[in-house]
């Protein structure tokens, strides 16, 4: 039941996606074809689609780059945010230590650093992933450590009466109800992750879909600018799409809960 829950849910949000998308994109080749927009400004859908179909081959390379960047990131951001998450989680001391210097990572405007993170790793991939890293941090840790402290009293002391100990109540109660909580943090990660990766493209970047985008519009090329963003576009779906299925097999419980809550609200 569950399951088919999850799977109604699933293919009713991708079709409302496809349908706004699609409204979005007629209203668009209308308003420019109506008002005789310049290609130069804002080229028409049919232009930009075509022109991704001809230099398919040089996005896909550029975006297999960006994409890596993104996915090492954001995979060095889950893990260390869920070991940083377990340690504030731990004691009102480690919470009072390391909380001040994960929100002064998040403080820290990374386009501004962006320029020491080239210098200190480089201008390869590393420094893309470390970038990509530091903005994809934050909501992994915050989103991870409210789940572990949100645990009902009632299940806890529950468990205590039963003899259980610390490690037993974190595996059996902290772990599965934080999971949720986690995955709310990676889909807001993973999105942050890809900026991230551009970010530092843009920077200093020889490759990806960054530099491609930097190089296209210092040639004028407007049509390859919005190309690559819809590439990128896509493939931040795609992630986003990931993340969502992930959760639904390994937590599936929280997925059909909130089918259930949208079917009563008739959302």
């Amino acid at each position: 039941m569950a399951l088919r829950l999850v799977s109604s849910s699933f293919m009713r949000s991708l079709g409302y996606g496809t349908l706004g998308l699609s409204i979005v994109l007629v209203l668009w080749e209308l308003v420019v074809r109506v008002f005789n927009i310049s290609d130069f400004l804002l080229p028409l859908p049919t232009n930009i689609a075509e022109r991704a179909f001809i230099d398919r081959s040089l996005l896909l390379h550029h975006l297999s780059i960006t994409m890596i960047e993104t996915v090492l990131g954001f995979a060095a951001a889950v893990l260390i945010g869920i070991v940083v998450a377990i340690v504030i989680t731990t004691s009102e001391r480690s919470k009072n230590l390391v909380m001040p210097i994960v929100i002064a990572t998040q403080l820290v405007p990374k386009v501004a650093i962006a320029p020491l993170v080239l210098l200190w790793f480089g201008y390869g991939i590393t420094s893309k992933v470390v970038i990509a890293f530091l903005i994809a941090f934050f909501p992994i840790v915050i989103d991870m450590a409210t789940g572990l402290t949100m645990v009902e009293k009632e299940l806890v002391d529950l468990l205590r009466s039963l003899g259980a100990k610390r490690w037993k109540i974190f595996v059996k109660a902290q772990i599965p109800h934080s999971l949720p909580f986690l995955f709310s943090g990676m889909r807001i990660a993973i999105t942050l992750a890809i900026i991230g990766a551009i970010v530092g493209e843009f920077i200093g970047g020889s490759q990806g879909v960054g530099y491609l985008i930097v190089t296209s519009t210092s040639e004028l090329k407007t049509e390859l600018v919005f190309a690559c963003l819809l590439v990128l576009t896509a493939a931040g779906f795609l992630l986003f799409a990931l993340i969502g299925l992930l959760e639904r097999i390994i937590v599936p419980w929280s997925a059909a809960e909130r089918e259930e809550l949208m079917l009563v609200t008739g959302a």
